[in-house]
């Protein structure tokens, strides 16, 4: 059994690939399309993004929270130069899949996913800058997004 206390694999690590692969298997066409040079620089792009996300996600570790909260003001590995990696890389992994999978709906969501991490990125800044103060603002000068 797994200590409460110490983060885990991040559950969409294991969720993100599978939704991909339902994707790929259930929405009609999406097999039958050719592999063009967009569609695998697609996957290129959506895997990197994947392991980035992942990556920040873990470094985030026990910080890591739905809501937005101040437990620890994070500022190693990816977060020392983007204050929100987790979001640019979700962002970045979901580009990829469209150029992947060929399915142009999708940026739809990913134009609205983009607005919702936009306001809970202002969110989390408001709640840091609260509990951190000048610490947050140094760190904010030092970083993007």
């Amino acid at each position: 059994m797994a200590d409460p206390g110490k983060p885990g694999f991040p559950l969409p690590a294991i969720a993100v690939p599978l939704i991909v692969l339902l994707l790929y298997l259930f929405v009609p066409g999406v097999r039958e399309r050719p592999w063009t040079a967009v569609r695998f620089a697609g996957v290129m792009i959506a895997l990197i993004g994947y392991v980035l996300f992942v990556t920040a996600r873990l470094q985030l570790g026990r910080s890591f929270s739905v809501s937005p909260q101040a437990k620890a003001l994070v500022t190693h590995g990816l977060y020392a130069r983007l204050r929100n990696p987790i979001y640019v890389f979700v962002g970045v992994m979901w580009f990829g899949l469209i150029l992947a999978l060929r399915l142009n709906w999708l940026f739809v969501p990913f134009l609205a996913m983009l607005v919702m991490q936009m306001i809970r990125a202002g969110r989390e800044a408001k709640v840091l800058q609260e509990r951190f103060g000048q610490a947050y603002l140094d760190y904010r000068e030092r970083t993007w997004f």
